[in-house]
């Protein structure tokens, strides 16, 4: 019984430490060096990110439609 708790609790004391050094890394720092309580940092985009981002959806949606048409056509309608 003393094995299977201590494996246990060996166990759970692992899995804490992953858990927390995988949540410690993914959260970004604020400016002062204390994690914002959403985890999401806001940072204003400029013009040309703004346009590169607008440029890659509408090059994913012409993919998808794309995608779409070769299925349609492939089925015979």
């Amino acid at each position: 019984m003393k094995k299977f708790t201590l494996a246990l609790t060996a166990l759970t004391a692992l899995g804490g430490i992953a858990l927390a050094a995988g949540s410690a890394t993914a959260a970004p720092m604020s400016v002062n060096g204390l994690q914002s309580e959403s985890g999401i940092t806001q940072v204003r985009m400029d013009r040309s990110e703004r346009m590169m981002m607008k440029k890659r959806m509408m090059r994913k949606q012409m993919m998808k439609r794309r995608m779409m048409k070769k299925r349609m056509m492939n089925r015979g309608m």
